[in-house]
């Protein structure tokens, strides 16, 4: 089962939608969390380090590498404040006669069948080893103690995951998802590790670690580390967070012991779907020369695959604030608030909000499949030559190390980020494989109409104009939310030429792009105090002939809804 026929069979069309509707079992829904059975577990720190960076500053990192000006210790309250800003119960939501925990990422259905694992050195306060987080009692799980990065390492053929003192392994459990979205599932594994890398990228670099998303990686030994079965349990991405200057990187695996251990029944009935792990498994890689062939051979590939350039219609110029003006509210604060918002007033929204959001948001996802053969020398100085680490030599004409100018004013802070955000986009497209597009229905000072962003020029350019409100409703499964935002959102990709470029795996990445950029969209809309947002699911089809010719040969990778809560 290759990539292009998973993606065809699991279409949403109206007749499929009517056709395949059946009463959900709640008698027999999965539980949302992964309980072991008869594992030590580890306490983590009592007091979490909330992100005070703001969230708009956060998100609108474009590389992954962080800020050069804080030590790069790794302890056990960073690996809490990851976690927890990532993954973990962040408020408690009341829903007629009950209480149900909400989580710090959207994640589809609310099933939350991503886990993170975490491999480690020895960290102040923890043991070197490989842990699963259990965001019910904010506490790590112990599958393995010892260092096992070069396991990692090896199956990734990454320096960046060599030299990090620590690691994190997403994972999506199947059932989780499929006991309502069926073989859906598997773009859902990208949707929703998207929304919750998002996140935990944010609070990386607000906490000014180097962090980036490694979706090249042998899977096998990764699955065997980490003890699960594939059929039921599959890894999907690997974060290194930080780096150690003075270890070496080492690619040698030692032998790993397997390991089985046991869990509480997710459900009373679990049952399978084939479909899913024949989409995972026909991505696979075999070891980490495969990983490493993959990955330059895709840095090989054109800027940008999958995507349309621009054409003759109007371009609008985006109107984002400057960092100085623009909401400060921090990380902490708006992963909070965020919410999926279930009701939009159709009262407009300001375009300079809308715009802000989009510039930052919309500004390149640090992967290591990017493009980045063409980066300019300057770009590759301000990533500190090698994009690995930043020296402590002196930097300007008054001799001042990086770390005598850690006391730096805020503002100068946020105009650097500014800056670098600008020439970032200079040097690499903001996306690589997937295009956005718009619905406008409610933007103060701009038009109602069909929109396709070019974020590398931060312009709208103007494909139809009009109200498209029932358009946008019956678009998004007949939702009345799709009709009532300002705006909607789509990113669309040809999928035939990722995988003619990337191989089947290339349709992880496409889906994992959009959705990573959509996490963003998230933090980016609820730090303002006025908007709300939400995902969305849609018609595949017909949401490409909407936006044809344009579209043509693309299909849409993820919906995103945002407006004025009601």
């Amino acid at each position: 089962m290759g990539a292009l026929e998973y993606h065809d069979r699991t279409k949403h069309s109206p007749r499929s939608v009517r056709e395949g509707s059946s009463r959900l079992n709640f008698d027999n829904k999965p539980t949302p969390y992964k309980e072991y059975l008869d594992l030590p577990t580890v306490a983590m720190a009592d007091r979490i380090r909330p992100p005070q960076q703001p969230a708009l500053s956060a998100i609108a990192e474009p590389t992954p590498n962080g800020d050069p000006r804080r030590p790069r210790d790794v302890d056990l309250e960073t690996l809490t404040t990851l976690c927890y800003y990532a993954a973990g119960i962040t408020k408690e939501i009341d829903l007629r006669d009950r209480s149900v925990p909400f989580r710090a990422a959207a994640t589809t259905g609310a099933l939350y069948h991503v886990d993170l694992y975490a491999v480690c050195t020895d960290l102040d306060g923890l043991e070197a080893g490989v842990y699963h987080f259990d965001p019910r009692t904010l506490s790590l799980d112990v599958l393995r103690t010892g260092d096992y990065r070069s396991v990692l390492a090896a199956a990734t053929n990454r320096e960046a995951v060599a030299t990090a003192a620590l690691s994190i392994v997403t994972t999506s459990t199947w059932w989780r998802n499929a006991w309502k979205y069926a073989d859906r599932t598997f773009r859902h594994a990208f949707w929703d590790s998207g929304t919750t890398l998002a996140n935990l990228l944010a609070t990386a670099h607000a906490l000014e670690y180097r962090a980036e998303i490694v979706t090249g990686f042998a899977d096998d030994p990764v699955v065997d580390l980490l003890g699960v079965d594939p059929e039921r349990e599959a890894p999907l991405e690997v974060v290194p967070i930080g780096t150690n200057p003075g270890r070496a990187a080492e690619f040698d695996a030692p032998e790993v012991e397997p390991i089985h251990p046991d869990t509480a029944p997710l459900s009373p009935n679990e049952r399978t779907f084939p479909l899913i792990h024949e989409a995972w498994r026909a991505g696979i890689l075999e070891d980490g020369a495969a990983a490493q062939s993959w990955r330059t051979g895709a840095s090989t590939a054109a800027p940008t695959v999958g995507t349309r350039n621009g054409g003759d219609g109007e371009r609008i110029s985006l109107e984002p604030v400057d960092d100085e003006t623009a909401s400060s509210r921090p990380l902490h604060e708006t992963i909070r608030r965020r919410g999926s918002c279930r009701e939009y007033a159709r009262d407009p929204v300001s375009f300079r909000k809308l715009s802000t959001v989009l510039d930052r948001a919309v500004c390149g996802v640090p992967m290591d499949v990017r493009y980045e053969d063409e980066r300019s020398e300057s770009s590759k100085k301000r990533a500190g030559g090698t994009g690995v680490e930043r020296s402590e030599s002196p930097d300007n004409a008054n001799g001042e190390t990086v770390s005598e100018r850690r006391h730096a004013s805020h503002e100068d802070e946020r105009s650097e980020s500014s800056e670098t955000r600008r020439s970032s986009r200079e040097d690499h497209p903001p996306l690589s494989f997937v295009d956005p597009y718009l619905i406008v229905n409610g933007v103060d000072g701009l038009e109602s109409g069909a929109y396709h962003y070019h974020p590398g020029d931060g312009e709208l350019e103007r494909l139809l104009s009009g109200e498209f409100r029932e358009e946008a409703a019956h678009l998004a499964l007949d939702q009345r939310l799709g009709g009532d935002a300002a705006a909607c959102l789509y990113f669309l990709s040809d999928l035939e030429e990722v995988v003619d470029a990337y191989g089947d795996r290339g349709y992880r990445v496409a889906q994992l792009e959009a959705a990573v950029t959509a996490g963003r969209l998230y933090l980016g809309t609820y730090a303002h105090r006025t908007l709300g947002g939400t995902g969305l699911t849609f018609y595949d089809d017909l949401v490409t002939d909407f936006f044809a010719p344009r579209s043509e040969g693309q299909t849409p990778m993820f919906l995103y809804t945002i407006g004025r809560p009601a």
